[in-house]
């Protein structure tokens, strides 16, 4: 009896002792899970970050460009082999993405936000070489569009600006590609901004801005400079200041149940440097650029849901960069291409071929008779409009058109006859035929109009297409100069004169966000 008691005791024991180290095994108590839980504050797609009262919300987009007859070469200088089998790309692409994220939460002051848009680029040619090398693909980069931040009225960092109310890319594939207009909705602005609210939709803003541009062309004495400064590459006279303070944007806005419109002004700065390579030749007098604008936009649900007309027009003195947002006014191919600073210019091969010029620039500057000039400043002005209208849910089509014109004083005209009449159109000399006596005129003006059909396949997908026809009305017209080429073009008499040109590109877009 006592040997199975003891062994009742011994089992008893080890069960305890088996019992007592699973229950030390167990684990402890999980914390609650923090759940991704949905933010309603600031509309769809937003969700709280876990463990925080931060709302955020990730999207973002990529397309595809196909474009025919977009050669739109706007980069300063007039190539001697445009419109050759060497240059004149008759169809090219390039593809863009970009990721957003956009953050929110409440503050004693109101909402806290700060939003960013990252993405790249990728450019591509025909034929074999691209910029990047073979398959003709040439990789832009990333870059942001968007990076502020938006606090109690205030804006900090990349932005659209307070200027801007015409909206370019929404209405035309191009943007401002081919429509030169104010708008940087699609690049951006670096903005320091206050927007006051008073009701009703009506508000008031007052900005400081990045300059839209710096483009003061200066014809200086004593130097080398002059030999390097010609018409097809008059950027190599530009005389930029150092930026000394900021545009200064401000508007007055109503946004209701109709529409928007908005009156609005910016001062820019207009000055040069020196009539020499340094300060011992003096300067020209300061100069401050100006310009005044006015837009709107008209909702017309009585033709259909999402209808709308939006004009805006832009009056500018010394301060071009904004009737021609970034001064690189873009270049219809097949008739003309870029030409200076921002202008155009097509070299037809052979003998009797044309091309056409337009210099784009704040202000301009030089020596006349030995005797240094006064800044003098560029008038632009134009006007941008267009309609969009929902045949239905499926379909859409948008009809727009652009027109500017850029106009040069006397002693502006002359200083730029003076550039452009001792120099290369090419790349060598064109003789005095570029001068005021023989017809050096440079004052231009430029139109486009187009239309757009695009077919959305979801909400968050499309495809369209977008026609437009292109229109340059040259400076100095019908003038004959001697052209010293290079590339595929020969030496050859050539004739300014005004260039058209009719250009096609297809979208397909998808955007990623709820």
């Amino acid at each position: 009896m006592k040997m199975v008691k003891s062994l009742l005791l011994g089992t008893a024991a080890g069960l305890v002792a088996i019992a007592g180290a699973q229950a030390a095994d167990l684990p402890v108590k999980a914390n609650p899970v923090q759940y991704v839980k949905i933010c309603s504050l600031y509309g769809a797609g937003f969700y709280y970050i876990p463990g925080t009262d931060m709302c955020l919300k990730i999207g973002g987009w990529i397309r595809q460009y196909l474009a025919v007859n977009a050669l739109s070469t706007t980069n300063g200088a007039l190539a001697g082999n445009l419109n050759t089998r060497a240059q004149n790309n008759g169809f090219t692409w390039k593809v863009r993405g970009y990721i957003t994220a956009d953050a929110r939460n409440q503050s004693e002051y109101g909402t806290v936000r700060g939003y960013i848009s990252i993405g790249t680029s990728i450019q591509g040619t025909n034929g074999g070489q691209g910029a990047a090398g073979a398959g003709g693909v040439s990789t832009g980069g990333f870059n942001a569009n968007r990076a502020f931040i938006q606090w109690a009225g205030f804006t900090f960092g990349v932005s659209q600006s307070f200027y801007d109310i015409y909206p370019t890319p929404a209405l035309s594939y191009w943007g401002g590609m081919a429509n030169p207009s104010s708008d940087t909705s699609d690049g951006g602005q670096t903005v320091t901004a206050y927007t006051a609210q008073f009701g009703n939709g009506f508000s008031a803003s007052l900005a400081a801005e990045a300059p839209r541009s710096n483009n003061v062309i200066g014809d200086r004495f004593g130097t080398a400079n002059l030999s390097t400064i010609n018409l097809a590459g008059v950027v190599a006279g530009q005389q930029n200041i150092s930026t000394r303070y900021p545009d200064v944007v401000g508007n007055l806005r109503v946004d209701q149940a109709w529409g928007s419109a908005a009156v609005m002004g910016a001062i820019h700065d207009a000055s040069g440097l020196y009539y020499g390579p340094n300060t011992d030749f003096g300067k020209p007098n300061d100069a401050m650029g100006w310009v005044a604008g006015a837009g709107i936009k008209l909702l017309a649900p009585m033709i259909a849901p999402g209808d709308y007309f939006s004009a805006q027009v832009n009056y500018a003195n010394g301060a071009t960069g904004y009737p021609i947002d970034g001064s690189t006014t873009p270049a219809p191919s097949g008739g003309a291409a870029s030409l200076g600073y921002g202008s155009y210019g097509a070299v037809h091969g052979g003998t009797g071929g044309s091309f056409g010029i337009g210099v784009v620039s704040d202000s301009v500057y030089g020596v006349l008779g030995g005797v240094g000039t006064d800044i003098q400043l560029t008038t632009t002005w134009g006007v941008n409009a267009g309609y969009e209208h929902f045949w239905n849910k499926r379909w859409q089509t948008s009809v727009y058109g652009a027109y500017t014109a850029t106009s040069y004083n006397a002693t502006a005209n002359a200083v730029l006859c003076r550039i452009e009449g001792g120099h290369g159109a090419v790349s060598g000399t064109i003789g005095p035929e570029m001068t005021v006596a023989n017809g050096c005129n440079n004052n231009w003006a430029y139109w486009a109009v187009g239309t757009r059909t695009q077919f959305n396949i979801d909400s968050q997908t499309y495809m369209g297409l977008d026609v437009i026809y292109t229109d340059l009305k040259s400076a100095t017209n019908n003038v004959a100069i001697n052209t010293v080429g290079s590339g595929a073009q020969p030496n050859a008499l050539r004739t300014i004169g005004d260039q058209s040109a009719w250009m096609a590109e297809f979208r397909m877009h998808r955007n990623f966000y709820p």
